[in-house]
Formats: structure tokens, C-alpha cells, sequence
């Protein structure tokens, strides 16, 4: 976590990291799971997507595969670290396989995938994804972010794997539906 801190820029990316972890737990629902590994691939996934970690130059980071700049480093910070040297392939499977393209061969991939999901619909992911207009290349206006928010509704709940997470998603679907809607009519046909 104080790896993390120090590394996530900007800073508000840090506490997805957080809410991640939280909600995979949550996902569960008291079945088994390596907590140690979900704790990590939590916490490190997205240390490709940070300032510092990615290339800066817009024709390169559209090119970027953050996936696989985490799983190639997230190993030695690991092992930097203290974590448990026989855990670390399980955190970087669960870090591999942890966007909606991913196929997780694990369950706690299962849960930080889902989780990662549900990060992206609701309230949240319009937080999240609002804020990153005017510095994040994909999103210049508001209308960019609206689109992506529309194209996750559309996509993202059919993904789901866990039957908790497909529960936890209809509130999420619900507010991020209505928060759509209603921009667009204040909008009167006018761009974002």
C-alpha cells in the first residue's frame, strides 16, 4: 500500500486501489480465497497506468499495454517488499487477466476482475472517469467520457463472472443509466 501511495500519480488514482480490494473481498462472499494475492494484485494492477510508470508521449501511451509493463515489474517490487516469494505467480496471473478482455484461471482473478468491473459502472465510475477529461489522450471533452460511460453500461455487466458482482451491478447500472440520461437532456442536443 506505501508503495502505491508514493508511486500513484495522480494522486487520486490511489484509492481505487483501496475500494478494489475491498469490494473483491466483499465478492467473495465467504468462500475461500488467498488473501495475501488478492491483497497484492489489488494494490499493483494498475501500476502501468501511473505517471512515471507510463510513457508520456500521447502516439506511445495510446500504444501502451500497462498489463504487461505490471506484470513484468510487479515481481521484484514484490519480492522488495517482503511479499511471499511462492505467491507472486498467482498475484501476476490475477494481474494479467484482470481487464474485461481477461480470462482469470483463478478465483481470486475471478474477484479483482469483477471488482474492476463494478469500478466502472455506477457513481464511481463517473467520478473516476469525469475527472480524467483534459488529461487523460481518451477523453478530451465531456461528451468522450459519456460515450465511454455508455459503452461500459452496454458491455460490462454481461461480463460479470460471480453472481454477487451481477447483484451488485444493477444499483450501479441504475445510477450511472439515470446520471447518462440526464446530462445528455440538460445537454438539449448540444455537445458535452
Amino acid at each position: 500500500m506505501e508503495y502505491i501511495r508514493a508511486q500513484a500519480k495522480p494522486p487520486d488514482k490511489f484509492s481505487h486501489q483501496s475500494r478494489l480490494y475491498r469490494l473483491a473481498g466483499r465478492l467473495a462472499e465467504g468462500q475461500a480465497y488467498d488473501d495475501d494475492v488478492l491483497y497484492a494484485a489489488a494494490w499493483m494492477h494498475d501500476l502501468g497506468v501511473f505517471i512515471g510508470h507510463r510513457p508520456e508521449e500521447p502516439t506511445a501511451l495510446a500504444a501502451w499495454d500497462h498489463v504487461a509493463y505490471a506484470v513484468r515489474e510487479v515481481p521484484p517490487i514484490l519480492k522488495r517488499c517482503g511479499f511471499p516469494e511462492d505467491k507472486i505467480p498467482a498475484v501476476v496471473e490475477a494481474i494479467r487477466t484482470h481487464l474485461p478482455s481477461g480470462q482469470p484461471t483463478t478465483f481470486e482473478g475471478r474477484l479483482l476482475r469483477d471488482a474492476d468491473l463494478l469500478e466502472q459502472l455506477g457513481a464511481i465510475a463517473v467520478l473516476r472517469t469525469v475527472s480524467k477529461v483534459g488529461r487523460d489522450t481518451r477523453f478530451v471533452r465531456y461528451a468522450d467520457a459519456v460515450r465511454a460511460l455508455r459503452h461500459n453500461i452496454e458491455r460490462l455487466p454481461a461480463q460479470l463472472e460471480l453472481a454477487s458482482a451481477r447483484r451488485l451491478a444493477e444499483p450501479r447500472v441504475e445510477a450511472l443509466t439515470a446520471f447518462l440520461d440526464g446530462a445528455e437532456a440538460e445537454a438539449d442536443g448540444n455537445e458535452l
